[in-house]
């Protein structure tokens, strides 16, 4: 008979559980279990190892369409992908850039020459690719990479090199040993032209392992963590290629040197091929928040057995659970890991359906959204994971700091997660611009009545654009307007109202913030960095309120009465949560008196307290097989 906590899992997993379970069921293999492996050959074999026994199973295969020898399920790849980082962040991560970067970029970019020639080796390991984007002075401005790919009309070859020593490309996965070809990211000169950056296929060991002649390979050596992935440098002089390897979905260049794309525009062009690859950045926010769910699931047990210090009363010590101190340290945690995975799945079924159509009937505005809000959640994920294993780590005390209990492997493994497939807080900016920029030719030429009419009527209605479940979410609002006298911050409509007040008030007053400076300031980078950090707390604000509507969301999917309860009472914590890290704002702009602010701090205890004795069940629901928990302090 299912448990709660099963009905918990099932309401986590969304429409992915069966892919989430067919992980899990792989991943109790003995060869998963987690392991802590400092040495980097050992670890990079380990991991490679791992990944044959994935390639075997056929794991990858749901990733790719049908068309080109996969099965053309995206949605599951992603979910099973984040599964392995419940195992070990080096093999997800390598894993990812394998089947996720390197392939997504073959099939993305590719078209049939490619995949007749690339996807299904690629899919069975037996040829191991790397993502070569980043270059030791460009990140996350890769328009402006410097590596070059010159088309040679009487050769019919392009020639890729790294002009400068900037233009190496840096911490590549998969370069220091194990890939032996490349999709490099350069930017296309023929006819003596720059057309801006496209992909190439780009080989760059034999067989052997040996460098090709004109490619230099170096190892990155021990990083903060992953040490089962090889990270390395690559640097390219003047190595040929033939004019076929450019992966010419968007773009090609004839023999003669001509060079066509159906985009005309370059800016346009490059978007439209960096939106192709979101899966990414899909799958590390999800991955950063299945690290986290380790963690406190290992926390939290901890604290059910762990006992400190006598109370009156009572003939033994004190679970740590049982301190009001230590529920707030993780039940909220706990809550917001809720809350990103159900905001998670929605991602997930968006980016599904998107790339379960043809390229013809995708709606622009929608892959833009979609873009949008991958970075969003990969951020929320992201930082999430950091402060969530951190926390774990130091209520563990001494035991957590021991890499037997791997916390200590988790901290450092998701580290970078905040930094790799693009910056924490460039991608937030990349949020607002979004929400800011979509009604940006309208604006142009306004008189301050005229903007501000404007600004309380479409910014409004870009706010209340529902994420999941609108007909609920949106009954639930309308009912709390018409009774408003129940202002308790436990009214879900209070909730709702509340995040999306904040939401919308930050985006009218940025939009107005950016044209008054945009006025007054002699440039639009100075115009715009005067603003920025208001920009941000709008897009932090947008990503708030997506997440609570998804966890509203979930709530009325949920069939099991109990577990529903829970899941309300967990919805409740995460919101007054986020209250209460904004309640300055809250108060400045004074939707909130200073009785109601004392009520958010109550509120947080009073659930708490009442989440408590289901604290197993909730670290249950979080769905991590306790063969993947590895911690030598539970048994």
């Amino acid at each position: 008979m299912a448990t709660t906590g099963d009905h918990l899992r099932k309401a986590l997993d969304g429409a992915w559980h069966e892919a989430r379970n067919h992980a899990r069921e792989g991943m109790a293999h003995e060869a998963f279990a987690p392991h802590y492996t400092p040495d980097l050959g050992q670890a990079r074999a380990i991991t490679l190892k791992q990944m044959q026994l994935l390639a075997e199973r056929g794991y990858a295969a749901s990733g790719f369409s049908v068309e080109t020898g996969g099965t053309g399920d995206a949605g599951g790849a992603v979910a099973s992908i984040e599964m392995l980082a419940m195992s070990d962040l080096s093999l997800m991560v390598k894993a990812g850039v394998q089947w996720g970067l390197f392939g997504g970029a073959i099939e993305n970019l590719g078209t049939k020459r490619h995949h007749d020639k690339y996807v299904r080796p690629l899919i069975d390991l037996d040829l191991l690719g790397c993502f070569a984007m980043t270059e030791t002075g460009h990140g996350s401005d890769v328009q402006s990479l410097e590596t070059t790919a010159t088309y040679d009309p009487q050769t019919q070859e392009f020639v890729v090199n790294s002009p400068t020593p900037s233009s190496q490309k840096d911490y590549i996965g998969g370069a220091a040993q194990h890939a032996t070809v490349a999709a490099v990211f350069a930017q296309l000169v023929t006819n003596g032209e720059t057309h801006g950056v496209h992909c190439f296929v780009v080989p760059i060991r034999d067989e052997d392992g040996n460098d090709l002649p004109g490619v230099t390979t170096s190892d990155c050596g021990h990083k903060g963590g992953l040490p089962g992935v090889d990270n390395g440098r690559i640097v390219f002089d003047q190595i040929r290629i033939p004019r076929e390897n450019l992966l010419n979905r968007y773009a090609d260049v004839e023999p003669d040197g001509t060079y066509s794309s159906d985009i005309d525009s370059p800016t346009r062009r490059f978007f439209t091929m960096v939106g192709t690859l979101v899966r990414g950045r899909v799958t590390v926010g999800g991955s950063a928040g299945a690290a986290a769910r380790v963690a406190l699931s290992i926390a939290t047990r901890y604290a059910l057995q762990r006992r400190q210090f006598d109370a009156p009363g009572r003939d033994d010590e004190v679970l740590l659970m049982d301190y009001l101190v230590h529920q707030r340290r993780l039940l909220p945690h706990i809550a917001r890991s809720y809350a990103l995975g159900f905001a998670q799945n929605e991602l997930i079924g968006v980016m599904d359906r998107i790339q379960s159509m043809r390229l013809a009937d995708v709606d622009p505005q929608e892959q833009r959204e979609l873009e949008s809000r991958a970075a969003g959640l990969k951020v929320a994920n992201t930082w999430h994971a950091t402060r969530a294993i951190q926390e774990c780590r130091e209520a563990c005390g001494g035991a957590g700091y021991m890499a037997e209990n791997r916390l200590t492997a988790l901290k450092a493994d998701t580290d970078v997660f905040t930094t790799f497939e693009g910056d924490n807080h460039v991608l937030s900016q990349l949020v607002a611009k979004e929400l800011l920029t979509a009604y940006a030719d309208e604006v142009r030429g306004m008189s301050p009545v005229e903007w501000m009419r404007f600004a309380a009527t479409t910014i409004s209605d870009v706010v209340k654009k529902r994420t999941a479940a609108q007909q609920i979410i949106q009954t639930i609002i309308d009912t709390r307007q018409d009774n408003e006298e129940d202002g308790s911050l436990f009214n879900r409509g209070t909730q709702l109202t509340m995040f999306e007040d904040r939401e919308q008030y930050l985006l009218s007053t940025a939009a107005r913030r950016l044209q008054a400076a945009n006025d007054r300031e002699e440039s639009l980078f100075d115009a715009f960095n005067f603003v920025q950090d208001h920009v941000l707390h709008a897009a932090h604000a947008h990503i708030d309120r997506v997440v609570l509507e998804a966890f509203v969301a979930a709530i009325d999917d949920c069939k099991d009465e109990q577990a529903r309860d829970l899941l309300a009472e967990l919805c409740d914590l995460y919101a007054l949560t986020i209250i209460d890290e904004d309640k300055a704002w809250f108060m400045e702009h004074r939707q909130l008196s200073v009785e109601r602010a004392k009520a958010v701090t109550r509120g947080i205890n009073e659930r708490c307290r009442t989440l408590r004795p289901h604290a197993e069940t909730l670290v249950e629901g979080l769905g991590v097989p306790e063969s993947l928990l590895g911690a030598a302090m539970l048994d």
